[in-house]
């Protein structure tokens, strides 16, 4: 009995949300006080200098940037668990207000991303596993490594020049000027993707469509390759392992061997690299935003970076942050329901 509630599933939930507060508070803490130890003052640098020092002062006290390090601190959690990321210095924008508009546009390029990386990687890594040290296994490590160490914005250039051209696949914004007009000056839901279906407009969904295309490729290597190493490496170890000699020694088919035993257990991994995969999207997604002129939250980070408005800096990394938590936690969870051995 007691073994048993150790490994039982609300057990091992309630001690994943109770990890989430500490998580938490570190992220919460380092992006407080990251965005602090820079040199200047914030509203000077966000406004140019431009302003009266009376004025600048004013702003200052308003935004509670006079007031003592700690009780700013303390200000800024009650603010995160109210769910209010602040609102910026530059252009006075609620950081939700950039969230709803933009958010859409970050949603649909990683989910896009992780469906290349998934449909590309998982497939190649498990090929990779099953033709051991033949030179198509040695190609396929290759470029898993090139494309996990290469430069998202330069891969993304290199998209544009070679593979954006010859296909006449766009290689700027989410859609184009007649699209945005017609579905962007009223969004439903804030994700052009949707709202497009939802028009039954079929030009301006093929439109947005094609607008994915790229992008979506170009983040989506990012990650291929952590697939295809990570798949292959457990499609090894799983070939080697007793209950796969056994299934062959009943004279089981090798082909069902490797799809009901080897593929399905060397695939579990991979549920948990997800979430760790997805800060590293969300970072890759800004700079594949910038690079593919992408209205996302990436570029609306860079523009606040630009600004040193770190009210917008601090309120974009903070709601990333969240994100990824919640992620984690949801893939923790996953996990557990797919190999109940992570209970314990």
């Amino acid at each position: 009995m007691a073994a048993a509630g150790r490994g039982s599933l609300p057990r091992y939930v309630g001690q994943r949300l109770l990890l989430v507060v500490p998580m938490m508070l570190v992220l919460l803490t380092m992006v407080f006080l990251l965005l602090r130890v820079a040199p200047g003052d914030p509203i000077s640098a966000a406004v140019g200098g431009k302003l009266d020092p009376a004025i600048i002062e004013a702003r200052r006290e308003r935004l509670g940037l006079n007031r003592p390090l700690i009780v700013q601190y303390l200000e800024y959690l009650g603010q995160v668990l109210r769910f209010d990321f602040g609102q910026t210095i530059s252009d006075n924008r609620p950081v939700l207000d950039i969230v709803r508009d933009n958010g859409g546009a970050t949603l649909t390029l990683t989910i896009g991303a992780f469906a290349f990386a998934l449909l590309l990687g998982i497939p190649l890594g498990l090929f990779s596993g099953r033709i051991r040290d033949s030179i198509p296994d040695v190609v396929i490590r290759a470029f898993g490594i090139v494309t996990y160490a290469a430069p998202i914005f330069f891969v993304g250039l290199l998209m544009q020049l070679w593979v954006a051209r010859p296909l006449g696949l766009p290689t700027s914004g989410i859609a184009g000027p007649r699209t945005m007009f017609s579905l962007g000056s009223k969004p439903v839901t804030h994700i052009l993707l949707i709202d497009a279906f939802l028009s039954g407009n079929s030009q301006a969904i093929w439109d947005v469509v094609l607008h994915h295309v790229l992008p979506c490729f170009t983040l989506g290597l990012l990650i291929c390759g952590v697939f295809i190493r990570l798949v292959r490496v457990n499609i090894l170890q799983t070939l080697q392992s007793d209950y796969v000699e056994a299934a062959r020694a009943r004279g089981i088919a090798e082909s069902r061997v490797l799809r009901h035993h080897a593929f399905r257990n060397a695939l579990v991994p991979v549920v948990t690299v997800i979430g760790l995969q997805a800060a590293i999207t969300l970072g890759g997604a800004v700079l594949t935003e910038n690079t593919f002129n992408w209205p996302g939250l990436g570029t609306q980070l860079i523009h606040y970076i630009t600004a040193r408005d770190y009210i917008g800096v601090q309120g974009i990394v903070t709601f990333f942050a969240v994100v990824v938590v919640v992620i984690s936690v949801i893939v923790d969870i996953v996990n557990a329901l797919i190999d109940p051995r992570v209970r314990y």
